[in-house]
């Protein structure tokens, strides 16, 4: 049952006027750029805003067509129009649209969401920085007055053929636009935002300076539904275009979500937000929308407006379906210069400028992973982007995790900070005799590897007995019950003595489940690491 809090009705009334406002420039440039036309980005603004803030799970957010969203819909848009098969049918790419919409629903009632925020920050911001790049790089050739290039590296290619002959009425146009994008003063925009201004001046000065190729005739009313369509030939492409889309959206959507949360000082329903996010964009793909996800610019405008609520994110999206029933035919003769000066605004706007200037003040590593991020955002493509940045990301923490095990285990006198005095006294009267074997946490299963070749330098460096103490170890995984295994068959081999201490109840399952205690005996198992010292001692007779 969906309720809906009134006690903000006149900061929400005001809060989504505003965000409609702001958002209709936005979503105009966002159609053209997805390829599917500048009526799809009002629709998708329109659907997507209205539903995923209907039954999303962060109330003040805007939803509406984002530059991720976009830059996949480009991307399908293409490979779709370059398939000899398919012929350029849009049907398929408003079906990835609601497949997308059921994925996300699906990742929101498997509660998918908590997983999704776990993305490392340094591929938060490649990606983002590499779509912001995609953007700029897709507005180079409507800047110049031609039209734009399907992908990435056609419209890098298209440049020098667009430089050579260039429009200069659409150049003067697209450059005064992105100028008052990026220049409008901050007073006035508690009016009229930047981008709706540089939409309507760029357009007057369009009207009085001809030459500037524009967007032309733009359907007007209400959409036509649009049934789902796939076959053999394109089930693979919409599929993962679908996940694609599902995946950057929600990722995309919960970032917002955090910003949201940190203005109202409110908690969002992570889960929630995907199933409201993808009943959105269901209802965007079957009435002809282009995808959309959680606006961060639109969502700061209507909560610093008054927006608090789930009204206000209605009331947006009720605003531009009052702008397509009544002011369509305006909207034609809008150049499209000026919407690549917008894009390219937005563009800017995306790239992590704040991280990139202090990257270099932070671990390499996480530069370097970023850097890697942007390069396979752009040159490559999105999901592999992603994917192995977060896989990177992966094992360079387990490698420092790892890391850090190990030279604690390498250091016993760390066992000094909190022992005992009796251990204290034990650990002097035995010396080298024996070693202490304190994880200080989880063991990873990057540090389980090294473990047994510690272990055995310590048995040939003179090690009599080894105690493993398991005391602060929650839990175990395979990797790390193999190498208790490796150390204990290694001692007895040598003639060595092991004992145990601090395990708890999973620990012990564990390792008696995968038989990795079967080389120790029941009896070398010890509640304290005091109680094992004391067998230590006790066992080489001092």
């Amino acid at each position: 049952m969906i309720k809906l809090d009134t006690r903000h009705l006149r900061g929400d009334i005001y809060g989504g006027i505003t965000a409609g406002v702001v958002a209709l420039p936005l979503a105009l440039a966002m159609g053209v750029a997805s390829g599917l036309g500048p009526i799809a980005g009002m629709y998708g603004a329109i659907f997507v805003g209205f539903f995923a803030a209907l039954f999303g799970g962060t109330e003040p957010q805007i939803s509406g067509p984002t530059g991720p969203m976009t830059v996949v819909a480009a991307g399908l848009a293409a490979s779709i129009a370059a398939h000899p098969d398919l012929m350029g049918n849009t049907s398929l790419i408003f079906t990835a649209i609601m497949l997308a919409g059921v994925f996300q629903v699906v990742m929101g009632v498997f509660r998918l969401g908590e997983y999704i925020r776990l993305v490392p920050y340094p591929v938060i911001s490649g990606f983002m920085s590499g779509i912001g790049g995609i953007i700029i790089i897709l507005q180079i050739a409507p800047m110049l007055g031609h039209a734009a290039p399907a992908g990435t590296l056609d419209a890098l290619f298209y440049t020098p053929t667009a430089v050579g002959d260039i429009n200069f009425v659409a150049l003067g146009i697209g450059a005064l636009s992105l100028a008052i994008a990026l220049k409008w003063p901050a007073k006035l925009g508690k009016y009229v935002p930047g981008a709706l201004a540089a939409l309507i001046i760029g357009t007057l000065l369009s009207l009085l300076i001809s030459g500037a190729p524009i967007l032309g005739d733009i359907p007007r009313g209400l959409p036509s539904m649009h049934m789902p369509t796939i076959d053999s030939i394109s089930f693979f492409i919409i599929a993962e275009a679908a996940f694609v889309l599902a995946l950057l959206g929600s990722i995309d959507s919960l970032l917002t979500s955090l910003v949201a949360d940190n203005m109202t000082r409110t908690r969002h329903d992570s889960n929630k937000e995907l199933i409201g996010q993808g009943i959105g964009n269901f209802f965007a793909g079957i009435f002809g929308g282009a995808p959309g996800a959680g606006a961060t610019m639109r969502t700061v405008v209507n909560i610093r407006t008054g927006g608090r609520t789930r009204i206000s994110g209605m009331i947006h999206a009720l605003v531009l379906l009052a702008v397509v029933l009544g002011l369509g035919s305006l909207a034609s003769y809008i150049p499209m210069a000026v919407l690549a000066g917008i894009l390219i605004k937005v563009g800017l706007d995306i790239i992590d400028w704040s991280y990139i200037k202090n990257a270099h003040r932070g671990p390499r590593w996480d530069l370097a992973l970023m850097i890697i991020v942007v390069g396979l955002t752009i040159f490559v493509d999105l999901i592999t982007a992603v994917a192995a940045g977060v896989v990177l990301a992966s094992i360079a923490f387990v490698k420092q995790v790892a890391k850090d095990q190990m030279e604690r285990l390498h250091q016993q006198h760390l066992i000094r900070h909190d022992a005992t005095e009796r251990e204290k006294e034990i650990l002097d009267a035995l010396g080298d005799k024996l070693t202490v074997f304190d994880f200080g946490g989880p063991m990873s299963f990057g540090a389980a590897a090294d473990l047994g070749h510690h272990a055995r330098s310590q048995l040939e460096g003179g090690a009599l007995v080894i105690i493993l103490d398991f005391e602060r170890v929650p839990f175990l995984d395979v990797s790390a019950a193999l190498a208790v295994e490796t150390v204990a068959r290694d001692a007895k081999q040598a003639g060595r003595k092991i004992y145990l201490c601090g395990m708890n109840t999973e620990v012990e399952d564990t390792l008696s489940a995968l038989e990795a205690d079967k080389h120790m005996d029941p009896s070398d198992h010890f509640k304290t690491r005091e109680q094992a010292m004391e067998a230590a001692l006790k066992y080489l007779g001092n």
